[in-house]
């Protein structure tokens, strides 16, 4: 089988994550229990996702001129994904994301620094890159602009475009229909989609697993039993696990159920790329049933 080529284009941020028994409501001061800086934004996680499942990939963003910014690019290079496309864009600082983990949930506010520098201008430059996808992945951490670009450019040119609308943003229903798959949670799909349910949307239910349409059957993959340690990374995991189950060329169920098991295991670290599994245990959990 020949290594799948994912490209994925989206937001790279620096996770500030804070751990607390308590949120504090409007006006109050509570005591954390730890605080980490560790490397996130929703395309980098994706892009490691992949690649720790076998994928060559490709990362396309931007940082800022900042320490952050070239802390996250060392680590993208650790994770073997090409970077040559990332650019540093000078006083800018690079995204943020500031999380509260607490009662194994997350609450997040995003800052998008240099992640609001991945304009349509850019991605023309550089989509030489694009055309040699066998899968591309976007979020919706960058600008809608670059998002109606990138789907226009991989539907005129063939190449299949797995679309993750989060954090939610309304697109018409002509560029909605040129994803090849979109891969909303709950709350995404409702604002976006209403009880809408097509072969396109695979819809992540956390505890509920997966739900999706094939054949014009509607399908349920179960969640599985894990401990959850952080929740954070496990959406961005099913959909690098589904990028590269996909371009493998295995079927729609094959490909969630591969997906589904990939992100159970992502949420046993604290941190959204920490527990990201491998090929080998994705395969050993499956095989354990």
């Amino acid at each position: 089988m020949n290594q799948p080529k994912i490209t994925v284009i989206g937001s790279i941020n620096m996770d500030l994550v804070t751990e607390t028994d308590i949120v504090p409501v409007q006006g109050e001061t509570v005591r954390g229990t730890n605080f980490q800086t560790i490397p996130g934004g929703k395309g980098a996680n994706q892009a490691v996702a992949a690649a720790r499942l076998g994928a060559e990939v490709t990362m396309i963003g931007r940082v800022g001129d900042d320490q952050f910014g070239d802390v996250l690019m060392d680590q993208l290079r650790k994770e073997n994904i090409q970077v040559d496309h990332i650019d540093h864009v000078s006083h800018t600082p690079t995204g943020l994301a500031n999380i509260i983990l607490s009662e194994q949930d997350n609450r997040i506010i995003i800052i998008a620094g240099a992640n609001g520098k991945v304009t349509k201008d850019y991605i023309e430059q550089i989509k030489a890159a694009i055309l040699t996808s066998d899968y591309v992945l976007l979020q919706f951490e960058i600008p809608k602009e670059t998002i109606f670009f990138s789907i226009e450019l991989c539907h005129k040119h063939g190449i299949p475009v797995i679309v993750n609308p989060a954090p939610a943003m309304e697109l018409d229903k002509a560029t909605w229909e040129k994803a090849t798959y979109i891969t909303p949670n709950e709350t995404e799909r409702q604002q976006l989609f209403g009880n809408q349910h097509n072969e396109k949307l695979i819809i992540t239910k956390g505890k509920q697993g997966v739900s999706f349409v094939e054949a014009g059957k509607e399908q349920e993959v179960s969640a599985h039993s894990v401990d959850v340690v952080d929740t954070t990374g496990a959406g961005d995991t099913f959909n690098g696990a589904l990028a590269v189950a996909l371009a493998e060329g295995q079927s729609l169920t094959k490909a969630v159920t591969f997906a589904n098991a990939a992100a159970a295991l992502s949420v046993g670290e604290i941190g959204a790329q920490g527990g990201m599994p491998t090929r080998e245990q994705v395969e050993q959990f499956l095989e354990k049933g």
